[in-house]
């Protein structure tokens, strides 16, 4: 039976890392989705999206990241489909870690967001 919580991680982020040691104090077994070696795809990021419920995919981006400025995805005029086929085609962009349910998401910074999933 797969997990209820699935958890988009990158190991090599002291946040990411917080994240899955958070869950294992709580008890909590979260399928681990190492998103650089299995990027999800289109769909999986619109449901992402939808489940955070945030009005613009950039909440879900890490717009600090030069590789968002060199991409131009800074420009106001792109709307969200266009956001999340970035991060389709650039899985770094997506911000870490991202825990999923299967009704709700939430972006771990800080890991307290996670407390209203669990």
């Amino acid at each position: 039976m797969p997990s209820e919580f699935v958890l988009y991680h990158n190991n090599r982020c002291s946040k990411s890392r917080a994240a899955l040691e958070w869950l294992q104090t709580r008890g909590i077994e979260a399928e681990v989705v190492r998103y650089l070696d299995t990027p999800p795809d289109l769909a999986a990021l619109h449901e992402i999206f939808r489940k955070l419920g945030v009005a613009s995919v950039r909440e879900m981006m890490r717009t600090k990241d030069d590789l968002y400025k060199e991409l131009g995805l800074d420009n106001p005029d792109l709307g969200n489909d266009a956001l999340l086929a970035a991060v389709a085609a650039h899985p770094a962009l997506l911000e870490r870690p991202v825990l999923v349910t299967p009704e709700k998401a939430a972006i771990g910074h800080p890991l307290e967001n996670f407390e209203a999933l669990v």
